[in-house]
């Protein structure tokens, strides 16, 4: 039975090693295509999920804040999720990871904790990162 917690441990330092670090700029990933979000959440940060495309006007407008965030926070992590294909020349709805995650208006955030738990989307993490922001200046 002891060796029960020894595996366990491994396994956690595994996936931990598995896990997206936090790099100096924030990630971007996706593209369009489907994504397990887990495996881009930065172990033992607040990592914030910022579903984007460059063909949204208030998405970018998100862009400065939240790269300062992720700079100037060792705490928080940011990644970028972008909703569109390559080929696709506006707001891509029916990309892959749009239809994934049921995305009806963008920018759309997802902030999960050090833990990795979820702890507030939509209009609720919305708020969490303009409290975020706020606290930088």
């Amino acid at each position: 039975m002891k060796l029960l917690p020894v595996l366990l441990t491994a396994l956690a330092l595994s996936a931990t090693a598995l896990a997206a670090p936090k790099g100096a700029e924030p990630a971007h990933v996706a593209m369009g295509q489907t994504i397990v979000l887990a495996d881009q959440l930065v172990p033992g940060k607040t990592t914030i999920v910022d579903f984007t495309s460059k063909y949204c006007g208030p998405c970018q407008v998100y862009n400065e804040p939240l790269a300062k965030l992720h700079a100037q926070r060792a705490d928080l992590a940011v990644v970028k999720v972008d909703i569109n294909r390559p080929d696709v020349k506006r707001i891509d709805w029916q990309s892959p990871v749009a239809q994934q995650f049921k995305l009806q208006s963008i920018p759309h955030f997802k902030v999960y904790g050090p833990d990795g738990k979820l702890l507030a989307e939509g209009n609720d993490a919305r708020a969490m990162v303009h409290k975020f922001v706020d606290e930088l200046k």
